[in-house]
């Protein structure tokens, strides 16, 4: 990671400090990168730095997933599955996907402020409205990932929604994109397949749109979410690297999307 070498042990906790870095310090115990000088310290310390930032995400998405997949009262195994699905996608080595593991952990704890490690986070990546977006993304496809969205995950996700300062109607729209997402690519259909009124209307709701609406307003929505999501600007804005691969995969499911309903307007 750019910061992983960097950002590590006392180090961390020092210049992050509050929840988080208690949360991360506590998780790779005593490991310190020698290699760290005063200098990369100094520039690693700077509150809104790109390196602080990733690593203010890391910390929170693994912690707060572990709280969500205990909100229902039980972490399955679906859930647990979907932590470890975003490990591989990211391509922690093992050192890294242990930290991630106890991240989790902490975060199914009776004592984890929920609250502050989602403020903490939101101080820490200021206005960049999108990378908190795709923070809450992840966790709504963590909180589908056994197929239903439990009351108690949903309150948990308002919570943190309100917390980074999302209002309930954000929220609920994008609720519905991810689980229109989820039921577009699931059934045994993948993205060619032929369109039929369900698909057409799942494609619609991925996009936050109405069938109804015209097709410069359907474009406007797509261009819209394909900027939000450009994985190049959401690294840029302070998300991990290794994540790109799944804002590469947020961009093509959206094309998809629009490719389907573009297809069936012009067939009709």
């Amino acid at each position: 990671m750019s910061w992983w070498g960097k950002l590590v042990g006392g180090a961390f906790g020092f210049m992050l400090g509050g929840p988080l870095g208690a949360l991360f310090g506590a998780a790779i115990g005593h490991q310190f990168d020698r290699g760290l000088d005063s200098a990369g310290l100094e520039r690693l310390g700077a509150p809104g730095g790109q390196e602080r930032v990733q690593a203010a995400f890391f910390t929170s998405l693994f912690s707060v997933m572990g709280a969500l997949a205990k909100a229902d009262g039980r972490v399955s195994e679906d859930e647990i599955a979907m932590a470890r699905s975003v490990m591989q996608q990211m391509a922690l080595d093992e050192a890294q996907k242990r930290v991630a593991i106890d991240l989790f952990n902490a975060g199914k704890q009776p004592d984890f402020d929920l609250d502050a490690v989602v403020a903490q986070f939101r101080e820490e990546s200021r206005r960049r409205t999108n990378l908190q977006r795709m923070f809450l993304e992840i966790l709504l496809h963590a909180a589908w990932a056994d197929g239903i969205l439990h009351p108690d995950e949903d309150r948990l996700l308002r919570r943190v929604a309100d917390g980074l300062g999302f209002p309930s109607a954000v929220y609920e729209r994008l609720a519905a994109m991810v689980r229109a997402q989820r039921e577009f690519f699931t059934g045994g259909e993948g993205p060619e397949a032929a369109p039929r009124a369900d698909r057409l209307r799942e494609a619609y709701a991925l996009l936050g749109v109405d069938e109804s609406a015209s097709d410069a307003e359907i474009k406007k929505a797509y261009r819209r979410l394909m900027n939000q999501h450009h994985p190049d600007k959401l690294v840029a804005r302070g998300l991990p690297e290794e994540m790109i691969r799944l804002a590469t995969e947020k961009t093509q499911e959206i094309k998809a999307a629009y490719e389907l309903i573009r297809k069936a307007r012009q067939d009709a």
